[in-house]
């Protein structure tokens, strides 16, 4: 008739994780009974896109071969919000009308102004992430003549990345 709050035990049984609920004692022959359970399962990143429960009801009273289990599955959907940062420093850059090129120099300075280009990528979650992707494309040609020349490309926080095939080519 009214609602009550269930005493439940988790514990782990054979490497699987176990909650036991009592859920009356004693109980009238013929009682019905409606169960809402909350669960809160955590480290499911790597579960797929669904988690299974067994579901078993048992009598202390009287053990029976009916008290099948019953299997319910719950699908799963990671959700993560990610933003993209940037900036370059510095955030204007105007060459001399008189600057020029100096063909086949290793200096830094004969190849126009430094500017770096810095980008973070958030996660802003609420879940975590990974294998994520981010392709970044420079404009470093334009009309087939130079408009950047890239120098280097570098990572923090321990991502991989892969280097643009028009890297640092005079090798300054």
């Amino acid at each position: 008739q009214g609602q009550e709050k269930l005493s439940c035990n988790p514990k782990k049984e054979n490497g699987t994780h176990v909650v036991l609920c009592e859920l009356g004692n004693p109980m009238k022959a013929g009682a019905q009974i409606t169960v809402d359970m909350e669960l809160s399962v955590s480290g499911l990143e790597d579960m797929g896109d669904a988690i299974t429960f067994q579901l078993q009801l048992r009598s202390k009273n009287s053990p029976s071969p009916s008290n099948a289990s019953v299997t319910v599955t719950v699908p799963v959907e990671a959700q993560a919000e990610m933003e993209l940062r940037g900036n370059s420093l510095p955030d204007t850059t105007v060459l001399p009308t008189s600057w020029q090129e100096v063909q086949g120099s290793r200096r830094l300075e004969d190849h126009g102004i430094k500017v770096e280009h810095v980008y973070e990528l958030h996660n802003k979650g609420p879940s975590t992430v990974s294998g994520v992707t981010l392709h970044l494309a420079v404009p470093h040609q334009l009309g087939g003549r130079i408009l950047l020349y890239l120098l280097e490309l570098g990572t923090d926080g321990g991502m991989n990345c892969t280097h643009h095939p028009d890297l640092n080519p005079a090798q300054v």
